[in-house]
């Protein structure tokens, strides 16, 4: 412990001594933790933290399971096969995926608040114990049973201001009345978000085939999930023995932890940009270890008095490396707090729809894991880029370096190793380099995807319709009808509609079958396509093209013959040849009495919508006027989730938003206006996850190579005043300025040149795992990577030239007689 106290003394002295140095070096290091804190704890946050449930690794999701992928949305019967078949579980529960979102009345407006159907084992599941009153009973959460609601306590402190005497109360929710029996606590996450939970009282014996629900379980005691996937799977084949036409001939069911599945798809972003920052760090070392092998050159001289005076090698070593870590641990600090202010930074701009993310900004930076992970990075960098120079100093050769001029120590011994480290730096800097390109013209390519339609001086907005006065098409054709004619009295509103789902946003897929057109090898249905109902001006206030036929028109009424209008990628995937006009659709047929319905004629074709977002192909697309769709297909639509609007406008969407509120209000003062955007913003918000992680990548990828710059520049710095002498001889010779010039920016370029050579192919490689990440631009597009290279031998030759015209100008007789 003396010995060590000793070293930590020497050391801070030795840094006082050069405080150029020691800044430099905790500044670059303070870089490369801080990304790497930031990052981490975006990692922690959403991928190693365990749920907020007790028990949380018994919790598991249960989906369908496909070839090619898996499902999240299951019916009704299904559910109730999976319940009946897996004695692995204690509780099961089905809820709603999204919501419809309930128009809670009561005060001056009424204010649409987030609201799920759950069956009674859902508060079981995820341990959501009431902190006042109880939850529902399974009597309760069967068909025709009572009208119950359980409240968050966010909605209970902020709506009703913690009043424990809501419980008893009568909610009006969509107007009908809902006893308050429970109030959950205030620790409690919801899973999907919500503040209100109903019953969802579904028929067991239900044969409605819609997919909307969601289905979460808990294992029971010390039961692997490996027993519940096996009965998973036999509940499947269960099912398609009981329902052979209701299940895909390839189709299975599992389950999969329910931290795994709510993640989904962000974890291997998260891990690329975690790798990313983990190069900055590796860069970040790379510099600070050449600047300590160029000090390590001044101080042979002293190595080399304490080697004769006696110290051994392991001892010489351990006082570099003591030096070493305690500047990675200045940098770990200043790296932490520089951590800590990016995490906010990243929580501003991280894309809606990421996985707790409402955890994560609610957490503290100051997470134990975090503290763990930055104390170990700073212990780790410091040994890493520390042991190199002290392996390399410690080798000193006592007899020449004292013969040596003290300012001569060490010329020309070390330059092998500095070299490598700038090759290292360049290599990484260069992948980092390829794979923000890749995301930039991912940005670029998303930008430049044609919709479909029209989203500027749209306003969009959602209203909820679940409750029974808007069980009945006519109803909701009323509203409708009443609402548009009000809102073209607003100045400036030309267009406006109704649709479940706006573009790029999803919607609900349907089978279909071809009236008069046999069906292949025993399918029941000829295919399938995303199904939407619209009202007569959606087109319109979109501005989506008729390719052929017409559109919609308020002559498509419930009396009128059943129409469709397709999309033109429906047209080309079933009707290869000739057109769909005048076809017969049977829509939904085998789903249930809930789908049933008359075959519909094919009136028109549109052009396509990017339905499922920018960077996915238009899919096939049904659309039926809103008058014509049975009551049982509105009912059910209304129940799981909120209406869309679109309203177009000839000004700024945003400056009629609160007239629009006005006239829905006045058509029905029930009904809460809720998500009010512009449509640009929609569109932008379908893309927010890629701009995230450009941004990112593109922020590490510039700091790599401000680093990797500074890197050549010391290094040819360094290495110019070290030949001061022999290039003073030179131009003593005869060798012109230019000559000079080349010789060392030709010194810096060959390092660079194999730098970017490392760095292609590792590029190459590694670039494959961004494939899922891109649009438009393939992992190995040769341009990207031409690019990047000539951007960095660029960058290279610039830091070559600076020091390279400071050789040039050096004056013989000064060089000569500074030795």
């Amino acid at each position: 412990m003396e010995k060590l106290i000793k070293d930590v003394r020497h050391a801070l002295r030795m840094l006082a001594r050069s405080p150029g140095f020691t800044a430099v070096a905790v500044a670059a290091l303070a870089l490369g933790i801080g990304a790497n804190t930031a990052i981490f704890s975006v990692v922690n946050g959403i991928l190693l933290q365990p749920l907020p449930y007790n028990g949380a690794d018994r919790l598991v999701r249960l989906q369908l399971k496909f070839p090619d992928g898996s499902g999240n949305s299951i019916s009704i019967p299904k559910f109730t096969a999976w319940k009946a078949n897996t004695p692995a579980l204690q509780y099961i529960s089905a809820f709603n995926n999204t919501g419809p979102g309930l128009n809670l009345t009561g005060g001056s407006t009424p204010e649409q608040v987030k609201g799920i159907h759950v069956s009674a084992d859902y508060f079981q599941v995820f341990d959501a114990a009431p902190a006042l009153g109880r939850v529902f009973s399974p009597e309760e959460d069967r068909p025709n049973g009572p009208k119950l609601a359980v409240l968050s306590h966010g909605l209970w402190k902020r709506r009703f201001g913690g009043d424990p005497s809501v419980i008893g109360r009568v909610l009006v929710l969509d107007g009908e009345g809902y006893s308050v029996i429970g109030i959950l606590r205030p620790s409690f996450r919801s899973y999907p978000p919500a503040e209100i939970y109903l019953p969802l009282q579904v028929d067991p014996n239900s044969t409605n085939q819609g997919h909307y629900l969601g289905v979460a379980g808990r294992l029971k005691p010390g039961v692997q999930i490996e027993a519940l996937q096996a009965q998973m799977a036999a509940a499947a084949e269960r099912f398609r023995a009981a329902y052979p036409k209701s299940i895909d001939k390839q189709e299975s069911a599992t389950a999969v932890p329910f931290g795994e599945a709510m993640v989904g798809d962000v974890k291997k972003p998260l891990l690329i940009l975690l790798g990313a920052v983990a190069l900055v760090l590796l860069i970040a070392c790379a510099n600070v270890a050449n600047l300590l092998l160029a000090r390590a050159t001044h101080r042979s001289r002293e190595v080399a008095i304490r080697v004769a005076l006696g110290a051994g090698r392991w001892r010489i070593i351990q006082q570099l490396l003591t030096e070493s870590i305690l500047l990675a641990l200045a940098g770990g600090v200043a790296g932490f707090v520089l951590g800590a202010w990016g995490v906010r930074g990243l929580i501003a701009l991280s894309p809606t729809g990421l996985p707790r993310a409402e955890e994560f900004a609610q957490s503290a930076v100051l997470d134990w894991r975090v503290l763990l992970f930055s104390l170990a990075v700073a212990m780790g960098t410091g040994i890493l880029f520390g042991l190199f120079p002290a392996l390399q100093i410690s080798r000193t050769d006592v007899h020449g370096t004292l013969k040596e001029a003290s300012s001569r120590s060490g010329t020309g011994r070390r330059h092998w190793a500095r070299n490598a480290l700038v090759v290292t730096e360049i290599a990484l800097a260069l992948i980092l380099l390829v794979g923000a390109a890749l995301l930039i013209r991912t940005f670029a390519g998303l930008r430049q995807v044609q919709a479909g339609f029209n989203p500027h001086q749209v306003l969009a907005f959602e209203t909820s319709l679940s409750g029974s006065k808007y069980k009945q098409t006519a109803q909701v054709e009323q509203l409708s009808r009443e609402v548009v004619r009000r809102l073209h009295t607003v100045p400036g509103v030309t267009a406006a509609a109704i649709v479940p789902f706006l573009p790029l946003e999803g919607g609900f897929g349907l089978g279909f079958t071809i009236v008069g057109r046999p069906l292949e090898g025993g399918a029941e249905s000829t295919g399938g396509a995303t199904w939407m109902y619209v009202s007569d001006e959606y087109f319109k206030a979109l501005e989506i093209r008729v390719v052929q036929g017409r559109a919609f028109t308020e002559r498509d009424t419930k009396l009128s013959s059943p129409v469709m209008v397709v999309n033109e990628a429906f047209s080309k995937r079933y009707w290869k040849k000739g057109s769909p006009m005048g076809e017969r659709i049977d829509i939904g047929r085998g789903m249930g009495p809930d789908f049933a319905e008359q075959p519909r004629e094919i009136v028109g074709v549109v052009g396509d919508v990017k339905e499922q977002g920018l960077g996915s192909d238009a899919p096939p697309v049904m659309y039926v006027p809103l008058s014509q769709l049975k009551d049982s297909f509105m009912a059910l639509n209304n129940s799981i989730a909120p209406l869309s609007w679109v309203v177009k406008t000839s000004v700024d969407p945003l400056t009629v938003s609160a007239a629009v509120r006005q006239q829905v209000l006045e058509a029905d003062s029930g009904v809460a206006v809720a998500r009010v955007r512009a449509m640009t913003d929609v569109v932008g918000e379908s893309t927010a996850r890629e701009d995230f992680n450009m941004t990112l990548l593109t922020l590490f990828a510039a700091i790599a190579l401000l680093l990797a710059a500074i890197g050549v520049y010391g290094m040819l710095s360094y290495s110019v005043q070290q030949r001061a002498q022999e290039i003073g001889i030179r131009m003593a010779l005869g060798a012109r300025g230019v000559d000079v010039l080349r010789m060392i920016v030709s010194q810096g370029m060959l390092l660079a040149g194999l730098g970017v050579a490392i760095g292609l192919a590792g590029a190459f490689g590694l670039s494959r795992l961004m494939a899922s990440l891109l649009y438009g631009v393939k992992p190995q597009d040769p341009v990207t990577f031409g690019v990047v290279a000539g951007i960095l031998l660029v960058v290279s030759l610039v830091a070559c030239w600076i020091p390279a015209w400071r050789a040039m100008r050096v004056d013989p007789l000064i060089a000569l007689r500074y030795e």
